[in-house]
């Protein structure tokens, strides 16, 4: 009997295993399905960073004044919020709206996506008076990718809407060739600005695979198919053709940025140099020595603000080139032609 009530405990502890065990799975795979939900497809996020400078301003408030002080301050808030829904509701529009895009740039402007999706949203409401403010992060990477989204910024400007770009850290190379598309240029006093510059580079595995008595074959049609090639044995005349390129490339880009910043001197600043904020003032490479924030407080005393981010849901193949482009970005790129990172 004894041994009967033994075996059952041990079959009871069993099956209860299993069924946690089940019900573990069940419950993960309705967790997985449920962000999927919610975080699957396309969504456009906007932020009101009116509301939320103003709720830091109270909690810092709140410890700092008195309680007559607290209450006086919430009087003026609240009229200030009536103030602006009487107007609202009045048909009034002369509150201009700020537009606060980022751009986080990487090796291959994989950002450049979101970007027209966030800007071919906001053309469709904003208004003469309305603005843009690009919060933007890049030390540069491949020659199409960059002259994409600077394409997208001049989108903006040729709506008649102001662009101001703001760099907080660094726009240098590619960076720099989106920020030029702007009416104004602000950076911190220790940004890193300019680097007009092209670069590009590649190994050469030829003498390798010789030793070990491989042999590689390239065929191509037309002269100029191929130039310099990771196997193949490359000759002076290849090398002076991916050359010839690269200034072109390099002549294409000091034009670019010639016809936005024509207050600028190409002599001085396209040599593939890159300057401190404090510096790049000087050779008007930018317009103000700010950051962002300090921008974002003063256009919240005038204009609602809004912060728009486009979200996509990326599968695992995705994240993880994601993950590899941004690794890639530290670097130099191996193989592109590219306005070079530093």
């Amino acid at each position: 009997m004894h041994q009967a009530l033994l075996d059952y405990a041990l079959f009871l502890a069993k099956a209860v295993t299993c069924v946690a065990a089940v019900a573990a799975v069940i419950v993960l795979g309705a967790g997985l399905v449920r962000s999927a939900r919610q975080e699957g497809g396309e969504r456009l996020e906007v932020k009101h960073l009116n509301q939320r400078l103003r709720r830091l301003a109270e909690v810092l408030n709140h410890e700092l004044l008195s309680e007559a002080q607290q209450k006086k301050e919430r009087k003026r808030l609240k009229q200030e919020e009536k103030a602006r829904s009487r107007a609202a509701e009045a048909g009034d529009t002369r509150r201009p709206r700020l537009f606060v895009l980022d751009f986080e740039g990487d090796i291959e402007a994989s950002r450049v996506g979101g970007l027209r999706e966030e800007i071919s949203a906001l053309l469709q409401v904003a208004q003469a008076q309305d603005e843009v403010l690009l919060r933007l992060e890049s030390a540069g990477g491949v020659v199409h990718g960059y002259g994409l989204a600077a394409s997208q910024l001049r989108r903006i400007r040729e709506h008649g809407l102001r662009l101001t770009v703001a760099i907080d850290k660094v726009a240098a190379s590619g960076g720099y060739m989106m920020a030029c598309v702007a009416d104004h240029i602000a950076a911190a006093p220790f940004a890193i600005v300019g680097s007009i510059g092209v670069v590009a580079q590649l190994p050469n595995f030829n003498r390798l695979l010789r030793e070990h008595k491989i042999d590689y074959e390239l065929h191509t049609a037309g002269e100029y198919k191929r130039t310099l090639t990771l196997f193949g044995e490359n000759g002076e005349a290849a090398r002076e053709k991916f050359r010839q390129e690269l200034e072109e490339t390099h002549g294409l880009f000091k034009s670019f940025v010639a016809a936005n910043r024509p207050q600028v001197s190409l002599a001085e600043v396209a040599t593939g140099e890159h300057w401190y904020g404090s510096r790049a003032l000087a050779l008007k490479l930018v317009d103000e020595l700010s950051t962002s924030d300090d921008l974002l407080l003063r256009k919240v005393k005038d204009a609602e603000v809004y912060e728009l981010r486009y979200k996509q849901r990326r599968n695992l193949r995705q994240q993880l080139l994601g993950g590899l482009g941004r690794l890639a970005g530290r670097g130099q790129p191996l193989w592109q032609r590219a306005l070079g990172p530093l």
